[in-house]
Protein backbone atom coordinates (compact mmCIF):
# COMPACT_ATOMS: atom_id res chain seq x y z
CA UNK A 1 0.00 0.00 0.00
CA UNK A 2 2.76 2.73 0.80
CA UNK A 3 4.62 1.92 -2.57
CA UNK A 4 1.48 2.93 -4.23
CA UNK A 5 0.51 5.77 -2.26
CA UNK A 6 3.79 7.46 -3.51
CA UNK A 7 3.66 7.36 -7.00
CA UNK A 8 0.01 8.05 -7.03
CA UNK A 9 0.46 11.25 -4.90
CA UNK A 10 3.19 11.86 -7.01
CA UNK A 11 1.26 12.54 -10.05
CA UNK A 12 -1.76 14.08 -8.46
CA UNK A 13 1.08 16.72 -7.87
CA UNK A 14 2.30 16.97 -10.79
CA UNK A 15 -1.37 16.86 -12.71
CA UNK A 16 -1.42 19.74 -10.62
CA UNK A 17 1.01 21.64 -11.81
CA UNK A 18 0.12 21.72 -15.20
CA UNK A 19 -2.73 22.94 -14.42
CA UNK A 20 -1.98 25.33 -11.73
CA UNK A 21 -1.31 28.79 -13.49
CA UNK A 22 -5.06 28.63 -15.84
CA UNK A 23 -7.08 27.83 -12.38
CA UNK A 24 -5.07 30.27 -9.50
CA UNK A 25 -4.58 33.78 -9.90
CA UNK A 26 -1.17 35.45 -10.72
CA UNK A 27 -0.04 35.79 -6.84
CA UNK A 28 -0.55 31.64 -6.46
CA UNK A 29 1.39 31.11 -9.74
CA UNK A 30 4.11 33.12 -8.84
CA UNK A 31 4.43 31.65 -5.20
CA UNK A 32 4.36 28.11 -7.15
CA UNK A 33 6.94 28.92 -9.41
CA UNK A 34 9.24 29.88 -6.31
CA UNK A 35 8.25 26.80 -4.90
CA UNK A 36 9.36 24.85 -8.12
CA UNK A 37 12.75 26.70 -8.03
CA UNK A 38 13.14 25.44 -4.29
CA UNK A 39 11.90 21.85 -5.43
CA UNK A 40 14.78 21.44 -7.73
CA UNK A 41 17.15 22.64 -4.91
CA UNK A 42 15.72 19.60 -3.19
CA UNK A 43 16.28 17.38 -5.83
CA UNK A 44 20.47 17.88 -5.43
CA UNK A 45 19.65 17.15 -1.95
CA UNK A 46 18.35 14.22 -2.56
CA UNK A 47 21.26 13.09 -4.58
CA UNK A 48 23.23 13.87 -1.96
CA UNK A 49 21.81 12.58 0.85
CA UNK A 50 19.52 9.49 -0.33
CA UNK A 51 21.56 8.13 -3.54
CA UNK A 52 25.13 9.29 -2.67
CA UNK A 53 24.68 8.84 0.72
CA UNK A 54 26.09 12.45 1.83
CA UNK A 55 23.49 14.26 4.33
CA UNK A 56 23.80 18.10 3.34
CA UNK A 57 22.18 21.01 4.82
CA UNK A 58 24.51 23.21 2.97
CA UNK A 59 22.74 23.75 -0.76
CA UNK A 60 21.33 26.67 0.04
CA UNK A 61 25.26 27.98 -1.00
CA UNK A 62 25.05 27.19 -4.38
CA UNK A 63 21.48 28.27 -4.66
CA UNK A 64 21.89 31.85 -3.19
CA UNK A 65 25.35 31.53 -6.02
CA UNK A 66 23.36 30.54 -8.77
CA UNK A 67 20.55 33.24 -8.00
CA UNK A 68 22.66 36.16 -7.79
CA UNK A 69 24.78 35.13 -10.32
CA UNK A 70 21.67 35.03 -12.29
CA UNK A 71 19.79 38.16 -11.98
CA UNK A 72 23.66 40.12 -12.37
CA UNK A 73 23.54 38.37 -15.99
CA UNK A 74 20.03 39.16 -16.76
CA UNK A 75 20.51 42.62 -15.31
CA UNK A 76 23.72 43.41 -16.73
CA UNK A 77 24.79 41.09 -19.84
CA UNK A 78 21.91 39.21 -21.55
CA UNK A 79 18.65 38.84 -20.84
CA UNK A 80 18.55 35.19 -21.96
CA UNK A 81 17.07 32.75 -19.65
CA UNK A 82 18.81 30.08 -20.93
CA UNK A 83 22.50 31.73 -20.39
CA UNK A 84 21.20 33.29 -16.90
CA UNK A 85 20.60 29.12 -16.29
CA UNK A 86 23.78 28.31 -17.39
CA UNK A 87 25.70 30.57 -15.74
CA UNK A 88 24.16 29.98 -12.68
CA UNK A 89 24.88 26.58 -12.89
CA UNK A 90 28.24 27.58 -13.65
CA UNK A 91 28.42 29.69 -10.70
CA UNK A 92 26.96 26.78 -7.93
CA UNK A 93 29.59 24.41 -9.23
CA UNK A 94 32.39 26.45 -8.64
CA UNK A 95 31.27 27.09 -5.06
CA UNK A 96 30.77 23.70 -4.83
CA UNK A 97 34.19 23.17 -6.38
CA UNK A 98 35.73 25.40 -4.04
CA UNK A 99 34.49 23.55 -0.81
CA UNK A 100 35.55 20.01 -1.87
CA UNK A 101 38.55 20.68 0.38
CA UNK A 102 36.53 20.16 3.10
CA UNK A 103 33.62 17.81 2.17
CA UNK A 104 35.74 15.16 0.56
CA UNK A 105 37.34 13.80 4.18
CA UNK A 106 34.10 14.28 5.97
CA UNK A 107 30.85 11.84 6.68
CA UNK A 108 27.77 11.55 8.50
CA UNK A 109 27.14 14.50 11.23
CA UNK A 110 30.76 15.70 10.72
CA UNK A 111 29.21 16.56 6.72
CA UNK A 112 25.83 17.43 8.39
CA UNK A 113 27.51 20.46 10.44
CA UNK A 114 30.25 21.78 7.64
CA UNK A 115 27.62 21.98 4.87
CA UNK A 116 25.12 23.70 7.75
CA UNK A 117 28.53 26.03 8.04
CA UNK A 118 28.57 26.37 4.36
CA UNK A 119 25.37 27.48 4.33
CA UNK A 120 25.30 30.08 6.86
CA UNK A 121 28.82 31.74 5.99
CA UNK A 122 27.05 31.93 1.98
CA UNK A 123 24.17 34.11 3.94
CA UNK A 124 26.36 36.65 5.94
CA UNK A 125 28.41 37.15 2.63
CA UNK A 126 25.96 38.05 0.74
CA UNK A 127 24.41 40.35 3.04
CA UNK A 128 27.69 42.03 3.54
CA UNK A 129 28.80 42.28 -0.09
CA UNK A 130 26.46 45.28 -0.88
CA UNK A 131 28.31 46.13 -4.12
CA UNK A 132 27.31 42.70 -5.78
CA UNK A 133 24.69 41.47 -3.62
CA UNK A 134 23.01 44.97 -2.39
CA UNK A 135 23.44 43.30 1.03
CA UNK A 136 20.59 42.57 2.70
CA UNK A 137 18.20 45.20 1.06
CA UNK A 138 18.88 42.84 -1.42
CA UNK A 139 18.70 42.94 -5.44
CA UNK A 140 15.66 44.51 -6.85
CA UNK A 141 14.28 45.15 -10.10
CA UNK A 142 15.82 42.46 -12.14
CA UNK A 143 15.10 42.60 -15.86
CA UNK A 144 11.93 40.74 -17.21
CA UNK A 145 13.82 37.25 -18.88
CA UNK A 146 12.97 35.82 -22.08
CA UNK A 147 13.26 32.05 -22.39
CA UNK A 148 15.28 31.82 -25.72
CA UNK A 149 16.30 34.29 -28.50
CA UNK A 150 13.98 35.59 -30.21
CA UNK A 151 10.61 34.42 -28.49
CA UNK A 152 8.89 37.23 -26.19
CA UNK A 153 9.96 38.56 -22.77
CA UNK A 154 8.28 36.80 -19.68
CA UNK A 155 6.10 39.57 -18.26
CA UNK A 156 3.29 37.88 -16.85
CA UNK A 157 3.09 35.51 -13.60
CA UNK A 158 1.51 32.84 -15.71
CA UNK A 159 4.49 32.82 -17.89
CA UNK A 160 7.28 32.72 -15.64
CA UNK A 161 5.83 30.10 -13.72
CA UNK A 162 5.52 28.34 -17.44
CA UNK A 163 9.23 28.90 -17.83
CA UNK A 164 10.25 27.34 -14.50
CA UNK A 165 8.30 24.56 -14.24
CA UNK A 166 10.09 23.51 -18.26
CA UNK A 167 13.20 23.73 -16.54
CA UNK A 168 12.88 22.09 -13.79
CA UNK A 169 11.32 19.15 -15.83
CA UNK A 170 14.12 18.80 -18.22
CA UNK A 171 16.70 19.27 -15.52
CA UNK A 172 14.42 16.60 -13.56
CA UNK A 173 14.31 14.41 -16.35
CA UNK A 174 18.17 15.06 -17.05
CA UNK A 175 18.91 13.92 -13.61
CA UNK A 176 17.19 10.67 -13.74
CA UNK A 177 18.42 9.53 -17.06
CA UNK A 178 21.84 10.13 -15.59
CA UNK A 179 21.12 8.24 -12.62
CA UNK A 180 19.85 5.05 -14.68
CA UNK A 181 23.34 4.46 -16.14
CA UNK A 182 26.52 3.22 -14.50
CA UNK A 183 26.77 6.42 -12.73
CA UNK A 184 24.03 5.66 -10.40
CA UNK A 185 25.10 2.49 -9.66
CA UNK A 186 28.21 3.49 -8.44
CA UNK A 187 26.57 6.05 -6.13
CA UNK A 188 24.39 3.86 -4.57
CA UNK A 189 27.18 1.53 -3.62
CA UNK A 190 29.12 3.97 -2.02
CA UNK A 191 26.64 5.16 -0.40
CA UNK A 192 25.82 2.00 0.65
CA UNK A 193 29.99 0.50 1.27
CA UNK A 194 32.15 2.21 0.66
CA UNK A 195 35.06 0.45 2.06
CA UNK A 196 33.65 -2.52 -0.17
CA UNK A 197 33.71 0.39 -3.39
CA UNK A 198 37.15 1.58 -2.47
CA UNK A 199 38.41 -1.87 -2.36
CA UNK A 200 36.92 -2.78 -5.75
CA UNK A 201 39.27 -0.31 -7.20
CA UNK A 202 37.01 2.73 -7.44
CA UNK A 203 38.02 6.26 -7.22
CA UNK A 204 34.94 7.17 -4.51
CA UNK A 205 36.73 10.22 -4.02
CA UNK A 206 36.10 11.11 -7.48
CA UNK A 207 32.63 9.76 -6.94
CA UNK A 208 31.64 12.16 -4.25
CA UNK A 209 33.69 15.00 -5.82
CA UNK A 210 31.40 14.96 -9.24
CA UNK A 211 28.48 14.36 -7.12
CA UNK A 212 28.51 17.40 -4.65
CA UNK A 213 29.71 19.66 -7.71
CA UNK A 214 26.57 18.27 -9.90
CA UNK A 215 24.56 18.81 -7.27
CA UNK A 216 25.41 22.60 -6.60
CA UNK A 217 25.25 23.08 -10.80
CA UNK A 218 21.53 22.01 -9.73
CA UNK A 219 20.66 24.42 -7.15
CA UNK A 220 22.46 26.88 -9.20
CA UNK A 221 20.25 26.86 -11.61
CA UNK A 222 17.52 26.85 -9.38
CA UNK A 223 19.07 30.10 -7.97
CA UNK A 224 18.31 31.41 -11.68
CA UNK A 225 14.98 30.33 -11.86
CA UNK A 226 14.12 32.02 -8.39
CA UNK A 227 15.74 35.55 -9.48
CA UNK A 228 13.53 35.23 -12.57
CA UNK A 229 10.22 33.78 -10.80
CA UNK A 230 10.67 36.80 -8.14
CA UNK A 231 11.93 39.21 -9.98
CA UNK A 232 13.91 40.35 -6.76
CA UNK A 233 16.83 38.22 -4.89
CA UNK A 234 18.13 38.92 -1.10
CA UNK A 235 19.83 36.86 1.86
CA UNK A 236 16.05 35.98 3.37
CA UNK A 237 16.15 33.47 0.55
CA UNK A 238 18.83 31.38 1.65
CA UNK A 239 19.04 30.95 5.63
CA UNK A 240 18.96 28.36 7.65
CA UNK A 241 15.01 27.56 7.94
CA UNK A 242 15.49 27.38 4.30
CA UNK A 243 17.57 24.22 4.36
CA UNK A 244 15.95 22.28 6.97
CA UNK A 245 12.43 23.15 4.62
CA UNK A 246 14.11 21.59 2.31
CA UNK A 247 15.61 17.97 4.36
CA UNK A 248 11.80 17.95 5.22
CA UNK A 249 10.44 18.08 2.53
CA UNK A 250 13.27 15.15 1.31
CA UNK A 251 12.43 13.30 3.99
CA UNK A 252 9.09 13.12 3.16
CA UNK A 253 8.98 12.66 -0.24
CA UNK A 254 11.79 9.77 0.28
CA UNK A 255 15.43 10.43 0.25
CA UNK A 256 16.31 7.91 -2.35
CA UNK A 257 13.72 9.16 -4.35
CA UNK A 258 14.39 12.42 -7.34
CA UNK A 259 10.47 13.21 -7.96
CA UNK A 260 9.50 12.43 -4.53
CA UNK A 261 12.01 14.73 -3.00
CA UNK A 262 10.67 17.54 -5.70
CA UNK A 263 6.86 16.60 -4.68
CA UNK A 264 7.74 17.09 -0.87
CA UNK A 265 9.78 19.89 -1.34
CA UNK A 266 6.58 21.72 -3.08
CA UNK A 267 3.86 20.25 -0.47
CA UNK A 268 6.15 21.41 2.56
CA UNK A 269 6.46 24.41 1.14
CA UNK A 270 3.05 25.16 0.39
CA UNK A 271 2.00 23.86 3.76
CA UNK A 272 4.29 26.27 5.04
CA UNK A 273 2.84 29.11 3.07
CA UNK A 274 -0.86 28.07 4.23
CA UNK A 275 0.38 27.75 7.30
CA UNK A 276 1.56 31.36 7.64
CA UNK A 277 -2.30 32.61 6.87
CA UNK A 278 -3.79 29.99 8.96
CA UNK A 279 -1.85 30.32 12.08
CA UNK A 280 0.11 33.54 11.86
CA UNK A 281 3.09 33.36 13.92
CA UNK A 282 3.15 29.48 14.72
CA UNK A 283 4.43 27.99 11.42
CA UNK A 284 7.93 27.35 12.45
CA UNK A 285 6.32 25.45 15.42
CA UNK A 286 3.90 23.36 13.72
CA UNK A 287 6.76 22.65 10.89
CA UNK A 288 9.06 21.27 13.75
CA UNK A 289 6.80 19.15 14.75
CA UNK A 290 6.03 18.04 11.69
CA UNK A 291 9.83 17.59 11.22
CA UNK A 292 9.73 15.58 14.65
CA UNK A 293 7.06 13.45 13.75
CA UNK A 294 8.51 12.35 10.06
CA UNK A 295 11.53 11.48 11.55
CA UNK A 296 10.06 8.79 13.69
CA UNK A 297 7.09 7.59 11.32
CA UNK A 298 9.27 6.82 8.56
CA UNK A 299 11.78 4.54 10.49
CA UNK A 300 8.58 2.74 12.03
CA UNK A 301 6.67 2.35 8.59
CA UNK A 302 9.91 1.11 6.92
CA UNK A 303 10.67 -1.57 9.79
CA UNK A 304 6.80 -2.56 9.50
CA UNK A 305 7.46 -3.76 5.93
CA UNK A 306 7.47 -7.50 4.97
CA UNK A 307 11.15 -8.44 4.20
CA UNK A 308 11.94 -9.64 0.63
CA UNK A 309 12.05 -13.06 0.53
CA UNK A 310 15.36 -14.22 -0.24
CA UNK A 311 16.06 -16.78 -2.82
CA UNK A 312 17.45 -20.25 -1.36
CA UNK A 313 21.42 -20.56 -1.48
CA UNK A 314 20.70 -24.03 -2.90
CA UNK A 315 18.11 -23.08 -5.78
CA UNK A 316 20.36 -23.33 -8.50
CA UNK A 317 20.41 -20.13 -11.60
CA UNK A 318 20.33 -22.18 -14.31
CA UNK A 319 19.67 -25.44 -16.22
CA UNK A 320 20.94 -28.06 -13.72
CA UNK A 321 23.21 -30.62 -15.00
CA UNK A 322 22.71 -33.51 -16.01
CA UNK A 323 24.18 -35.99 -13.55
CA UNK A 324 21.76 -34.32 -11.12
CA UNK A 325 18.46 -35.14 -13.04
CA UNK A 326 19.64 -39.12 -13.11
CA UNK A 327 16.89 -40.93 -11.37
CA UNK A 328 18.50 -42.28 -7.59
CA UNK A 329 17.85 -46.25 -6.77
CA UNK A 330 16.24 -46.72 -3.38
CA UNK A 331 20.14 -47.47 -1.90
CA UNK A 332 20.61 -43.51 -2.95
CA UNK A 333 22.97 -44.63 -5.38
CA UNK A 334 22.56 -43.03 -8.85
CA UNK A 335 21.48 -44.98 -11.60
Amino acid sequence: MVRLLRPTVAVAVLAGLVAAPWVVDDYTSALLARTLALGLVAVGVALLTGVAGLPTLGQTAPYAAGAYAGALVGGHLCDVGAVQVLVAGAAGAALATATLPLVLPARGVVLLMITLAVGELAVVLAGRWTSVTGGTDGLAGIAPTRPLWGLPVLTTDRARYLYTLVVVAVLVGLVLLVLRTRVGLLLRAGRDDEARLRASGHRVAAHVAGVHVAAGAIAGAAGSLLATAQQYVSPADFGFDTSALLLLGVVVGGTASVGGALVGAVLVVAARDWLFGALPGQAPLVLGLAFVVVAHLLPTARRARPPARPRPASAPLGPRPADARRPTSATGVRA
